[in-house]
């Protein structure tokens, strides 16, 4: 009798791992079978480029069953509970999957309903908008096409969120667009986070700071939102602050999945506590949980996935071999980041090395530079699309790493190098 394989979740990381595993599993041994309640694969990079016009909802949503091999099996169901006492998962539509081996790739969404006052239907996406699911980017786009002007404030609710930078690029995608409509000036923009600084990383803080100032854009750090008073648009933090707005584009708390809650699977958030090097289960031999549904001290993000499936692959057949796991993730992630007017910066760090100037992949001809604006940073961002549906999903190799290397990068820059970047 074969072997079974069932992944739960049909994103990106659970996408890679059904193409990366058939490869390398035998088909006369194992069977996989991989779950998701619908069949629209979407790319959440272009979520923050739709709501200025740079893509149209056709051109970010394929269907799932486009890049799954012939011979997995794909299950269209929404997850009732995983038993893992028993190996078998519970599917909404009655059925119920035994699996040898499980990997939970189910990922993470935005929970307005976690804040009061957020979802209230008199304001959530009339005033109040999130960009981080489809429905919520579209409308946040017709918002941003009739809006005349006034108090535009960019939010975070609670760490962690998927693709942390995201909501900064936001705001400086939204200075740009308002610059480019001639009605900056009608605009008060507002950076509002929970972190002591706008940058999740303290090298970025230090070195990137001074973007927010040059762009005439407020930073409210330390600010733990409580609830959003819908009659009179303010956002109230938990010692009372308060900032009132016209337009709001938040990130609502981001959560698990609750099928994840009602297995005894998660933590707080709904994610699944595992091994921050191998992503294996604290508690169960058997289980994995990959991309943005583990609690690994890492950014939710594609590329944190995509070098962590390199690894794991292999990992995964040392692992059911009854081998000891030898290929060790070490976090590494790697980001562009819009800032504008055709402009893009790119981080690279990992668990232990924060974001560092230099050049990347290369030393010295990159050819993205690292922590500096440029024009070919932003042009990687709008490539990356492509490698993403021909490439990344499809486990094809890309020239990059899993594990974050040194060459091209420089020191923690000092306070010269700062100023200097500053004055530009």
């Amino acid at each position: 009798m074969k072997k079974k394989l069932v992944v739960l979740g049909g994103g990106t990381a659970g996408t890679m791992v059904v193409n990366r595993l058939h490869k390398k599993l035998n088909n006369e041994e194992w069977s996989i079978t991989i779950v998701d309640q619908n069949n629209r694969h979407l790319y959440q990079p272009g979520l923050l480029l739709l709501p200025f016009g740079g893509y149209t909802a056709d051109e970010i949503v394929k269907e799932r069953d486009d890049f799954f091999p012939s011979e997995v099996r794909y299950i269209q169901a929404e997850i009732d509970q995983v038993d893992p006492g028993a190996n078998q998962v519970h599917l909404r539509n009655a059925e119920t999957l035994d699996y040898d081996q499980l990997v939970i790739a189910t990922g993470t969404t935005p929970r307005p309903d976690q804040t009061s006052g957020m979802d209230d239907p008199a304001i959530w996406r009339k005033s109040v908008f999130d960009f981080y699911t489809l429905e919520g980017s579209i409308a946040l786009k017709r918002a941003l096409d009739k809006f005349e002007g006034g108090r535009l404030v960019v939010h975070i609710s609670e760490m962690p969120i998927k693709c942390p930078v995201a909501p900064l690029e936001f705001t400086f995608l939204a200075d740009a667009y308002f610059s480019q409509r001639k009605m900056r000036e009608k605009v008060e923009i507002t950076y509002v986070t929970p972190l002591e600084g706008a940058f999740t990383k303290p090298v970025c803080s230090r070195q990137l700071g001074w973007m927010l100032t040059q762009r005439d854009i407020k930073l409210e750090p330390d600010f733990v939102i409580e609830h959003i008073d819908s009659e009179r648009k303010v956002m109230v933090s938990m010692d009372e602050r308060e900032i009132p707005f016209d337009l709001l584009v938040t990130v609502p708390v981001n959560m698990g999945a609750d099928y994840i809650a009602r297995s005894g699977l998660g933590d707080d958030l709904n994610y699944v506590p595992v091994s921050k090097e191998t992503f294996l289960s604290k508690k169960y031999p058997n289980i994995f949980a990959l991309g943005d549904a583990s609690d690994i001290p890492a950014s939710k993000a594609g590329s944190v996935a995509h070098f962590a499936i390199d690894l794991f692959a292999d990992n995964f057949i040392e692992h059911v071999n009854g081998r000891v796991m030898t290929h060790n993730f070490d976090g590494h992630t790697n980001c562009f980041i819009e800032s504008g007017n055709g402009k893009g910066l790119l981080i690279d760090f990992n668990y232990k090395v924060e974001p560092l100037t230099g050049m990347f992949p290369l030393p010295v001809v990159g050819p993205f530079s690292l922590l500096k604006e440029s024009r070919i940073n932003h042009l990687g961002k709008l490539a990356f699309r492509w490698i993403y549906w021909n490439l990344l999903l499809k486990g094809r190799w890309i020239p990059i790493s899993a594990l974050m290397s040194m060459a091209g990068k420089n020191q923690v820059p000092q306070r010269k190098e700062v100023e200097a970047n500053a004055s530009h």
